[in-house]
């Protein structure tokens, strides 16, 4: 029985380090998007662009935040650990960016450029924060649901270049995209922790409201 005890324990540790790997090259993927984004001064490219991120990701099967947490309620109460794991290795990724792009000659234009981005942000009230992470999360969803369900391929792929360009582009948040950009603008604060924290928030809402409405819809037809 003990060594049984010693197996599964091992082998839950071995399934959350892999999950956690699998997060960190996600985050990195986001940070190569964002800076994808500020490195350019057309804003349409750039949100283009940016969702090569999003393409790596999902055709690699790696674990974003915002592409786990809409299938909380589909999954066993063990899944959180799985969300929670993703959610601090997308930081992780994303701050080894912002941090190590410190050392390169691109990392002036990147910072000022990030500066006034997260400026912005953090400009902003909370309840507007709220409302727009809400937004990209409903996009997120959207976004990798139809990169799984659609078996069209220009469709799958379509699906993953729309969302990301119309979240950017509408001036949605998404919450490991900014981690990025606070990386990069090199702001972090109490201030900027809590506006995370309502982004990361606001994502989750957003992604879960299509599924649980397909939930509701799919209890009265039966």
């Amino acid at each position: 029985m003990e060594n049984k005890m010693v197996v599964l324990n091992k082998s839950i540790s071995k399934e959350i380090l892999n999950n956690l790997l699998k997060a960190i090259l996600s985050g990195i993927m986001i940070g190569v998007g964002g800076t994808i984004y500020l490195s350019l001064d057309n804003k349409v490219i750039g949100a283009f662009l940016f969702a090569i991120g999003l393409f790596i990701i999902c055709t690699r099967e790696l674990n974003l935040y915002t592409g786990k947490v809409g299938y909380i309620f589909d999954k066993r109460p063990s899944y959180l650990v799985e969300v929670v794991t993703t959610l601090i290795g997308n930081f992780i990724g994303t701050f080894l960016v912002g941090f190590l792009l410190k050392f390169t000659r691109i990392y002036t234009k990147l910072n000022e450029k990030a500066l006034t981005l997260c400026n912005i942000k953090l400009d902003d009230n909370l309840v507007s924060i709220l409302i727009l992470s809400v937004f990209c999360g409903v996009l997120m969803y959207l976004a990798v649901d139809g990169h799984k369900r659609m078996e069209n391929p220009l469709a799958k792929y379509l699906s993953i270049f729309l969302g990301v360009m119309v979240f950017i582009l509408c001036g949605f948040e998404h919450s490991i995209a900014n981690m990025y950009y606070f990386a990069a603008a090199a702001l972090w604060t109490k201030k900027t922790f809590l506006y995370l924290l309502i982004m990361v928030i606001g994502n989750l809402i957003g992604g879960v409201i299509f599924p649980l409405t397909y939930k509701i819809i799919n209890k009265g037809n039966k």
